[in-house]
């Protein structure tokens, strides 16, 4: 029945988004994983523009699993009602963490009898929640996109989904990737469109789960990845899966010395999107504060 004029109609949140949240709730690691190994590259960076070289690398690596921890806490006051988009529940306890830092800081520097920082001219927006700006929204955009690749390359096996990367990704052409692969162009074809098929249902799944309002469901169709499209139109949704993952290449900073960790197989699509998975360090260990 629809609500009467006037009346706000609330967001319902989808029961793949509930069952997330149950599992954060339940303060299962398994659901602290997933979102580090999605959205960690996300916070890292933004961590990285707030600090202004103030932080160095290991305290963004600490922040953004401090951040990611207190998922489990800051999950039981979220609100769907007020309509809050997953992206600004994510930066706004990133902020949150980041801010304690600095505070932390601020403590030492006084304790020596020093200036405290002012977090009132260096902290974006301290007098109240950040804003979300486009590239931030992009980010986050970009990473459940990437989220619904891996998810799609584990379940198409590492030669359908080589097919698929060489295809799509890398934008090679039929012809050569059947004679590299030494099988028919139309084997190509079918190779690519089972993935593609794939990757559509991955990426409903990984929206629907990562968002809190119904203008995130809508950023698929926004961004040329509609989630039913019509006939004809793989050309344009393979371009833009194509351009997300340029857009991740551009934007994967490079690891002076990298965790240790098992490699990846040859060509997979983690080599591009995958992150390392960082061991908390020792407080001690954190470089000295400014």
């Amino acid at each position: 029945m629809r609500a009467p004029t006037g009346t706000p109609t609330l967001p319902v949140l989808s029961i793949p988004t509930t069952d997330f949240v149950r599992r954060l709730r339940a303060r299962e690691p398994a659901a602290w994983f997933e979102l580090w190994e999605n959205f960690g590259p996300v916070l890292r960076a933004q961590l990285g523009k707030w600090g202004k070289g103030r932080i160095g690398p290991e305290t963004v690596k600490d922040l953004s699993q401090e951040t990611l921890a207190a998922l489990s806490d800051a999950i039981d006051r979220h609100d769907p009602a007020k309509g809050a988009r997953f992206s600004t529940w994510l930066l706004a306890i990133a902020h949150h963490s980041f801010c304690g830092e600095m505070d932390r800081r601020s403590a030492v520097k006084r304790g020596s009898g020093r200036r405290a920082l002012s977090l009132d001219d260096d902290l974006p927006h301290a007098s109240g929640e950040p804003t979300p700006d486009a590239h931030y929204e992009q980010a986050v955009f970009d990473a459940k996109v990437a989220a619904a690749l891996r998810a799609a390359e584990r379940e198409s096996g590492f030669e359908d989904f080589s097919v698929f990367r060489s295809r799509v990704l890398e934008g090679k052409s039929g012809k050569h990737v059947a004679e590299a692969m030494a099988t028919s162009e139309a084997t190509v074809s079918r190779r690519v469109a089972a993935v593609r098929q794939r990757v559509r249902g991955r990426l409903i799944d990984t929206f629907t789960k990562y968002s809190f309002s119904s203008e995130e469901h809508a950023e698929l169709a926004r961004n040329g990845l509609e989630p039913n499209p019509n006939k004809g139109e793989d050309a344009a949704f393979d371009a833009a899966v194509a351009e997300v993952v340029h857009r991740i290449n551009l934007r994967a900073p490079v690891l002076p010395n990298p965790p240790q960790g098992p490699a990846p197989r040859s060509g997979s699509l983690g080599q591009v999107m995958r992150s390392f998975l960082p061991f908390r360090t020792d407080p001690a260990s954190r470089e000295n504060p400014r």
